[in-house]
């Protein structure tokens, strides 16, 4: 088996296991249970974040945060905090992008200015 055979349904599989945010695992000790699971696999983080966004765009209530690491949101306001913390993370790029390029950030994506 290869790294490109290991599907997002692996990380699901070991998050079963971490729900709560005190149950959260660490991307290194994410990444280790997977390659014990899948022997032969030569795993590295990027891949195993790249998997847990296809899980979050098909919907899974994947948390994460540097605090706790990854984990199965349990409550609303846990999967609330991620969406928040993946949020705020977003929107920093943005600002960065919007200030590189000496433009509002309204007008980094052309958005509509009505006059006033």
């Amino acid at each position: 088996m290869n790294a490109e055979i290991l599907a997002a349904d692996h990380v699901l599989a070991v998050l079963s296991a971490h729900i709560g945010a005190e149950r959260g695992i660490p991307i290194e000790v994410l990444v280790a249970e997977l390659q014990t699971r899948n022997p032969g696999v030569l795993l590295h983080h990027r891949q195993v974040r790249r998997l847990v966004e296809q899980l979050r765009a098909t919907g899974h209530h994947v948390c994460a945060h540097p605090e706790t690491g990854y984990f199965m949101a349990e409550t609303p306001e846990e999967l609330d905090r991620t969406c928040e913390f993946l949020y705020e993370r977003a929107m920093t790029s943005l600002r960065q992008v919007a200030a590189m390029r000496r433009i509002s950030l309204p007008d980094l994506r052309g958005q509509l200015h009505l006059p006033t």
